[in-house]
């Protein structure tokens, strides 16, 4: 993200200015150096015109980064605050003052109260602690659920799988084949059965094993596709999750900030999990998601591997966006 940011004011700083004539430009090989600032007794003072064009700069290139309009409004807000009328010391660059105060913005929005899922596991009574996942088609929910699995193994916590997609049996095969991998049981019944006994089912697995945790598995819907949202609220309702988890894919730009939206407001997310963040040079997606729903992210996907589930560590995510050699 910073990468995209550094690049436009790079430009705007290369490109002549309006008052540049082609002879004053031919008969000198540099802009005035300080022509963005005017000079005071204790430094330079950034001139307004170059603030709000600078500010302008910045918020194309996060609306190019797939950072949603909120969160470009409040980034805007803070770097206006922050240099309108500042007196920087000889010598400070603009640039470090904007990519500062865009650093502090962004780890104030992804900063969120810790949460402790193995504790949360291992403090509820009675067993089994129960995750819902929800999201649409093709984010990766059916293998996130086998990820978070063999990351709970590692944690010496066992779960059981509820294959709740029963509209697509390629879903439930999947699961299957995960769990034998990983050797967890997977609970499941005929494609086209109600997903909610499928659900009931695995708990009741769990409960009578003394099993921590059921994961439970939903069929990809779209926050259109009412009858879907219907039977997602049915399994809630029949076995109450402690934890309702949103997995949106980042690769998707803006429309998985719009589907965290609905799906919080509809479902009651707890938390986001966001897959393909590995592949993701933007970054924007993550940023604005978080700060739209108001729901902490929870655990990050950055490979194809079932280690490769990672809970979500906030400065990984500010030192990732803010990388100097970043793509985008």
């Amino acid at each position: 993200m910073w990468a995209a940011v550094k690049s436009r004011l790079l430009g705007r700083r290369a490109a002549p200015t309006a008052a540049e004539s082609p002879s004053a430009t031919a008969s000198s090989s540099a802009p005035e150096p300080n022509a963005a600032f005017t000079e005071g007794l204790l430094g330079s003072r950034l001139k307004e015109s170059t603030l709000e064009d600078t500010l302008d700069e910045v918020e194309i290139a996060l609306l190019e980064s797939d950072v949603a309009l909120p969160v470009v409004e409040r980034i805007r807000k803070d770097l206006a605050k922050e240099l309108s009328g500042r007196k920087l010391r000889w010598g400070a660059d603009a640039e470090s003052a904007i990519k500062a105060t865009c650093e502090r913005t962004v780890r104030g929005i992804l900063a969120r109260p810790p949460f402790d899922l193995v504790a949360e596991v291992r403090k509820h009574s009675p067993p089994p602690f129960v995750v819902l996942f929800v999201g649409v088609n093709g984010t990766g929910k059916t293998t996130t659920v086998a990820k978070l699995a063999h990351w709970l193994n590692s944690q010496g916590l066992g779960c059981v799988i509820a294959a709740g997609d029963t509209f697509r049996a390629g879903a439930i095969e999947q699961l299957l084949v995960h769990g034998e991998r990983l050797g967890i049981k997977v609970v499941r019944q005929q494609e086209g059965s109600d997903p909610a006994a499928v659900a009931f089912d695995a708990v009741q697995h769990a409960r009578a094993r003394g099993i921590p945790v059921v994961l439970v598995d939903t069929a990809g819907r779209q926050h259109t596709n009412e009858n879907l949202l219907e039977e997602a609220k049915k399994i809630r309702r029949v076995v109450p999750p402690q934890l309702t988890l949103f997995v949106g894919d980042a690769l998707s730009g803006n429309d998985v900030v719009e589907q965290a939206k609905l799906f919080t407001q509809e479902l009651h997310v707890d938390g986001l999990v966001l897959t393909k963040l590995d592949a993701d040079v933007k970054g924007g997606a993550a940023l604005s998601s978080t700060f739209v729903t108001g729901r902490p992210i929870l655990f990050v996907g950055v490979g194809q591997g079932y280690g490769d589930l990672r809970p979500f560590d906030p400065e990984w995510m500010v030192r990732r966006l803010f990388a100097e050699d970043s793509a985008g």
